[in-house]
């Protein structure tokens, strides 16, 4: 589990570090941001998302927490998780800068509501900044 913790921590944060230079259209004014930690203690696992923009958009944007179940938010990071990984391997067709690393999402794995819910909202603000779909019958552009 240590191992586990350590690979999607890196994996995250460096995902995370490459599209710093990106802007996000909602948040003109160039702030420093605090990030936003993704963990589920219990298993050893934790994500910290560095995005510039995604604090604003998890605290103004996002529906709040209990909106969705925990089973919708599995359901949607699974498709997401796959369509992302997927494009990683694919970086001919698609943004290296955005699509780096593979996200390690075990989809037999309870994260627990906490890490679902900011990961889902994660994809999300990607969506949206990144003005791309991850497919799934979802469209990000259509969320308030």
């Amino acid at each position: 589990m240590k191992l586990l913790k350590q690979f999607c921590t890196l994996l995250i944060v460096g995902l995370l570090v490459s599209a710093c230079g990106a802007h996000y259209i909602e948040n003109k004014k160039s702030k420093k941001e605090a990030p936003v930690r993704i963990a589920n203690d219990s298993l050893a696992y934790e994500i910290i998302i560095i995005d510039p923009g995604f604090t604003a958009y998890l605290n103004a944007v996002a529906l709040s927490e209990g909106y969705y179940n925990q089973r919708y938010l599995e359901a949607r990071n699974r498709v997401w998780v796959t369509t992302w990984n997927q494009r990683v391997q694919n970086p001919r067709e698609f943004r290296q800068d955005i699509y780096e690393n593979i996200i390690a999402y075990r989809p037999t794995v309870n994260y627990g509501y906490e890490v679902n819910y900011k990961l889902f909202n994660y994809f999300l603000f990607a969506q949206r900044k990144y003005k791309m779909t991850l497919g799934g019958g979802f469209r990000a552009d259509r969320i308030n």
